[in-house]
């Protein structure tokens, strides 16, 4: 398998999911549903502390009947959008930025090293100082925390550059853009995808994050009213609509990485040995 299917965790040589495998994720599914049913029925749980399935399911038809779910839903969305699409422009932009220019990348290694585990919540004060519960509050946090997955994939994608076609590029008298449009994007690609991908999932914890913590308009606030009111089954509602709202964007990254990406040997299922 080539050195790209490993670190871009493409599924070059792997078994593509099947409908056998999505009707057992259904079946683990239903299975949880039901058992979350039980345990409060059976007196094993409190259901002040975990409402039944129906009861929950319940809460979020009352929700979804809510024009102040959907304008939550809105503000969550735009954070996470807004601040993906930032982080994933400035984080290609400077990922390029550093490798094509001479010793820039020895220069900015230990600046990135230093900044990069930083965790984005130990921002929130900063953000509170600055932009109050502002929509900016959650953006500064979504783009930190977005940006460093995009960025570091670049830089494996860039570092997975084969030195011959790089010379052969400039012996045939490419240009710095030209070698990096038809030497470096092509290679670089398939970890910039990977980024995306991840950023897409960090952008969406770190949106709900600032808006549990900072009090910005969107899910995560109304979460945390309907935890201080004692409303259990609409938090457990909310909770639900993240989650699937965590599974649907992971679903459409995927489409546009397979589509993105398919002159890739990673998604025709080719394998290198």
């Amino acid at each position: 398998m080539t050195r790209s299917a490993v670190k871009t965790g493409t599924p070059g040589g792997a078994r593509r999911p099947g409908p056998g495998n999505a009707l057992l994720g259904l079946a683990g599914l239903g299975g949880f549903l039901a058992l979350v049913e039980a345990l409060p029925r059976l007196g094993l749980v409190s259901p002040d502390y975990l409402p039944p399935t129906s009861t929950i399911a319940a809460a979020l038809a009352r929700e979804v009947s809510d024009v102040a779910f959907w304008t939550a839903l809105g503000d969550t969305l735009t954070g996470w959008a807004l601040g993906l699409l930032i982080a994933t422009v400035a984080g290609i932009a400077a990922g390029v930025l550093i490798t094509v220019v001479p010793y820039l990348r020895e220069a900015t290694a230990s600046t990135v090293e230093f900044l990069r585990p930083i965790p984005s919540v130990a921002l929130i004060p900063l953000a509170v100082l600055l932009f109050g519960t502002d929509l900016r509050s959650t953006l500064l946090l979504v783009v930190y925390a977005a940006f460093w997955q995009v960025l570091v994939q670049v830089l494996y994608g860039v570092q997975d550059l084969d030195p011959v076609a790089e010379e052969t590029a400039r012996s045939y008298g490419l240009g710095t853009w030209a070698r990096i449009r038809h030497v470096l994007w092509p290679t670089a690609l398939p970890y910039v995808m990977t980024g995306v991908r991840l950023a897409a999932a960090v952008a969406l914890v770190l949106a709900i994050t600032a808006e549990l913590i900072i009090g910005t308009p969107g899910l995560g606030s109304r979460i945390a009213v309907a935890q201080t009111s004692h409303a259990v089954p609409d938090m457990y509602a909310l909770v639900a609509v993240t989650g699937l709202i965590g599974v649907l964007i992971n679903l459409g990254a995927r489409a546009v990485e397979r589509r993105s990406l398919a002159w890739h040997q990673s998604v025709r299922g080719e394998v290198t040995t």
